[in-house]
């Protein structure tokens, strides 16, 4: 019999960086790793960002569980076995645990959904475009590097808000399939959601400047601000 543990028992947390002007932060974006990393791998992305969103603040959460394919890190969901069927029962697993951590961010800052975005890369990306069109009301977007839509199938019959896409993606990335951008953003238009793609020349599995700057613009018009030089 497999153990389901209580969704009460993850809080999750990670670096914060809050914003640079100081003060409480009239936005928050959650920046949700891959598999193998943590909170620490992205975080990074803050003092980039905030440069033109100064009254933002990040936070990097730790994905809930101990990675399985290696002596460190975090997963959010395994892909030990990438059988369709079990990589999305490992996403809709996680899904509350994320949605959980969205309501806390919100609270933490007395902010409505629309003052907060989520920002993922590869399993990060898979758990973002799954949880966001699946909540009550719409976040500000969602920007999504080297990932895919998880059951896209299933979308129809649950979406519930259409916040707004960035999909970025490498064509030379060798985790991911470059034509996972293509059929996600297909099953995300068909739902009625407005998506943006950037595909980046000759890029791995990885985020080069082209798409931190594409990210950043996305966010600044996501979060009601205008792109300063």
């Amino acid at each position: 019999m497999l153990y389901a543990p209580s969704m009460s028992m993850f809080e999750l947390d990670g670096p914060r960086v809050g914003p640079a002007a100081g003060g409480k932060p009239d936005s928050v974006v959650a920046l949700l790793h891959g598999l193998g990393a943590d909170g620490n791998d992205l975080i990074s992305l803050a003092p980039v960002f905030s440069r033109a969103l100064p009254n933002t603040a990040f936070v990097s959460p730790h994905a809930p569980f101990p990675c399985d394919m290696a002596p460190y890190g975090r997963q959010w969901f395994s892909l030990q076995d990438r059988d369709p069927a079990r990589v999305l029962a490992g996403v809709r697993a996680a899904a509350p645990i994320l949605d959980g951590f969205i309501d806390a961010e919100l609270a933490r800052w007395g902010l409505p959904p629309e003052r907060l975005a989520l920002l993922g890369f590869s399993q990060g990306t898979m758990m973002s475009l799954h949880v966001a069109p699946r909540r009550a009301a719409a976040i500000a977007g969602v920007v999504g590097y080297s990932g895919a839509l998880v059951g896209a199938e299933l979308l129809a019959a649950e979406i519930k808000a259409r916040p707004p896409v960035l999909l970025v993606h490498g064509d030379a990335d060798p985790i991911v399939p470059f034509q996972a951008m293509a059929r996600a953003a297909q099953a995300l238009g068909d739902n009625g959601i407005s998506v943006e793609t950037l595909a980046c020349p000759d890029l791995p599995h990885s985020i080069d400047e082209d798409g931190i700057r594409a990210g950043l613009e996305f966010l600044m018009g996501a979060l009601g601000r205008t792109l300063t030089a």
